[in-house]
């Protein structure tokens, strides 16, 4: 009798421990869902930065932008083309875009894309304002609403010649 409550007991510990041992184990789990995994260094006690190293500002509600379509040009791991740059599109580099693939006047309904016109804003792949600036096409530059790690593709200085918000 002795030896089947010793026995009841010991898995009743395995029982707990295993209990103990899988909540900690979820508990992890959901740190790792909830962690913020953002390259930029954003988190929850960071605001995003813009290229001056002030609060990123928003770039444009109407049509709404970035990539995680906030009207912010944030960024984060899965945002691989670094949609970081907020510019003030023209016909000329609408034009362009659409000549190196990348059709921003059409709608895209489909996708709840309305087209841009000039003068809207919106939040431009890094790599794609740097191709725009050596062909002689890049667009106007909000550099509030520019993203910090835009600088990893672009120069500040390249940027601030091309700035709107310069005082």
């Amino acid at each position: 009798m002795l030896a089947r409550v010793l026995r009841e007991d010991r898995k009743s510990t395995n029982i707990q421990a295993n209990l103990g041992f899988i909540w900690n184990r979820c508990a992890t789990l959901r740190n790792k869902v909830l962690r913020d995994d953002r390259s930029s260094g954003e988190g929850p006690g960071r605001a995003a930065r813009n290229v001056l190293g002030e609060a990123l500002e928003i770039c444009s509600i109407k049509p709404m932008t970035g990539f995680y379509r906030d009207g912010c040009c944030k960024t984060g791991r899965e945002d691989i083309g670094s949609h970081t740059i907020c510019v003030v599109m023209t016909s000329a580099f609408l034009e362009f875009s659409k000549s190196r693939g990348n059709d921003l006047s059409t709608p895209l309904p489909e996708f709840g894309f309305p087209g841009l016109q000039p003068g809207d804003r919106w939040c431009l792949c890094a790599a794609r304002w740097q191709e725009a600036l050596d062909a002689n096409q890049a667009p106007r530059v909000v550099l509030r609403a520019t993203h910090e790690s835009a600088l990893v593709h672009c120069s500040l200085g390249d940027l601030k010649r091309f700035a709107l918000d310069l005082a």
